[in-house]
């Protein structure tokens, strides 16, 4: 590690810093409406974009600063487990394609702007729109959490933001932070839409450089995977075990598969993933976008393979998320250094941006609306959400005050763990209306209590609890903590579904009608697909 501040490489940093700040607040001018003053624009961006825009935009909301820090440093201190979020990025698309045009036909229809207001409308239950809701708030908040610790790794090996004092240790961070928070206030969806494009241009260029580079320095791939083998089969003197693998054990299969599938289930049931995907002008882009976003998932096995370089390039580092950090910062030249650094921050703000605006949405519609001002005009929903956007990353900020983060993979699957539950009502009411919403809102409280518990439960070399949230007991195997709540999730749902129709007990009122599930733009109580700027 070098000694002092990289000046070369901050001051690139700071350039494509400032950069990508002046986009955000130029992106509140960028393909604005008349009356800007509502949730649809502000929130969802005059739900106008189309396959390319909406193609940057989740790439810039999908693969985050877990993709780039997280992810590889998992592969770089446990070796081959790290490789999950590969196969879970290819098996999420086959998975959404089935039940995301219907959610976006069915908002279109009823103006729905969150996952909640689906809920609502398809059970007739703000009860269990509620639900959805606070879980939305809470799973977005590590997520957030996770980009803010990306941030501040890189800061740390830029040789900013060091010292004793706490304060003057996180003044960089919080600065970074203030400046999220503005353009995101002023901009709303249109601003990490527009920087996104910046984001996903340097995360290319650097991935790029880095996997035909870094390898002719370190001697080719076959010297790398020889090393990082050697360094794993060095056995950890705490657990007289080995460090890791390149290949994943037979008693890891289980976890590794289990943990993959969870994963995969969630990822586009987060608020953030909603909210990118309701901006789009129609169905088709929804298809057409599930069919190209795997490019992304090539890029992401990629970067995790960086882990591995890490190793035999000889990072030693004790916290694991600087890991990649410092080898860019020990194989690049400075001035190259500073890209990738920037590639890391704004991969981290792009996504911060979208999660801040989509838990912001959840609590104006879902929790204020719903059951503090019902009568709220959307300019005053306009505002609140605002508010509530920069409240959000106040809550992420004590996630990463709190929180051990030398493993910030947890924040990811501990999201993962809460948002999985929404599965029975979510994607469950988006194909049938047989689930009893009472029954769906105690499967949700039974599978939220059991994940957070064993969650919580669950310690790791550095805290006592929230630790290893990946790997719990189940049936005598190991397996992602998430996927057995989710189960138990929708055995209670289901038993009591039966016993609720029984009994005849009143349920919800239905909304929605079989046809608003295929609507598309230009249909009858559809809004029609805008024209593109300038026309």
């Amino acid at each position: 590690m070098k000694d002092g501040v990289n000046g070369v490489a901050l001051a690139v940093f700071i350039f494509f810093f400032v950069v990508v700040t002046a986009m955000g607040f130029v992106a509140a001018k960028w393909r604005r409406a008349e009356n800007a003053d509502s949730l649809d624009e502000w929130g969802l961006g005059g739900r106008s974009f189309g396959t390319w825009i909406t193609w940057f935009l989740l790439g810039g909301d999908l693969y985050t600063a877990y993709t780039f820090v997280a992810v590889p440093a998992a592969v770089y201190a446990g070796g081959a487990a790290g490789f999950f979020a590969v196969p879970y990025t290819i098996l999420c698309y086959p998975l959404v394609f089935t039940f995301l045009p219907r959610l976006w036909s069915v908002a279109h229809k009823h103006g729905y702007v969150t996952s909640s207001d689906f809920v609502r409308g398809r059970f007739g239950s703000k009860g269990l729109s509620l639900a959805l809701a606070l879980t939305g708030l809470l799973a977005t908040m590590p997520y957030i959490a996770l980009q803010l610790v990306g941030i501040q790794a890189v800061l740390d090996v830029l040789g900013v933001g060091g010292g004793s004092n706490w304060f003057m240790k996180d003044l960089p961070l919080l600065i970074a932070f203030g400046v999220l928070a503005a353009y995101t206030y002023s901009s709303g969806l249109r601003a990490p839409a527009l920087i996104a494009f910046v984001k996903d241009a340097l995360v290319y260029i650097v991935i790029i450089v880095a996997v035909i580079y870094i390898p002719i320095r370190l001697g080719g791939f076959d010297h790398i995977f020889a090393k990082a083998a050697d360094a794993f089969a060095v056995k950890n003197p705490a657990t007289g075990k080995p460090r890791g693998s390149l290949v994943t054990g037979p008693d890891a299969q289980w976890a590794y598969a289990t943990l993959a599938l969870g994963s995969a289930m969630a990822l586009f049931l987060y608020p953030h993933s909603v909210t990118a995907v309701l901006s789009s002008k129609n169905r088709n882009v929804i298809r057409r976008n599930t069919t190209i976003l795997p490019l992304y998932s090539l890029m992401l096995g990629l970067l995790a393979m960086l882990g591995f370089m890490a190793i035999a390039a000889g990072v030693k580092v004790k916290n694991g998320q600087l890991a990649i950090p410092q080898l860019f910062e020990d194989m690049f030249p400075d001035w190259f250094t500073g890209v990738a650094f920037a590639a890391i921050g704004i991969g981290a703000l792009v996504p911060a941006a979208i999660m801040s605006i989509a838990a912001a949405n959840l609590f104006t519609r879902n929790i204020y609306k719903d059951f503090i001002r019902p009568d709220a005009t959307p300019e005053r929903e306009a505002k609140v959400s605002k508010l509530a956007s920069l409240l959000v990353k106040v809550g992420a900020l004590i996630f990463v005050l709190t929180m051990d983060k030398t493993v910030a993979i947890n924040f990811q699957l501990l999201g993962g763990i809460w948002i999985l539950q929404t599965v029975p009502a979510l994607v469950g009411g988006l194909f049938t209306r047989w689930f009893h919403r009472w029954a769906l809102l105690a499967g949700w409280a039974v599978g939220m209590v059991y994940g957070t518990w064993r969650a919580y439960d669950t310690p790791s070399a550095t805290q006592d609890h929230f630790g290893n949230t990946n790997l719990i007991p189940l049936i005598g195997e190991k397996g992602y903590i998430g996927l057995t709540a989710f189960v138990l999730n929708v055995v209670v749902a289901v038993v009591l579904t039966f016993a609720f129709k029984a009994f005849r007990v009143p349920d919800g009122v239905d909304e929605t009608s079989p046809s608003d599930y295929t609507a598309d733009a230009g249909d009858e109580g559809v809004r029609a697909d805008l024209p593109a700027p300038g026309h």
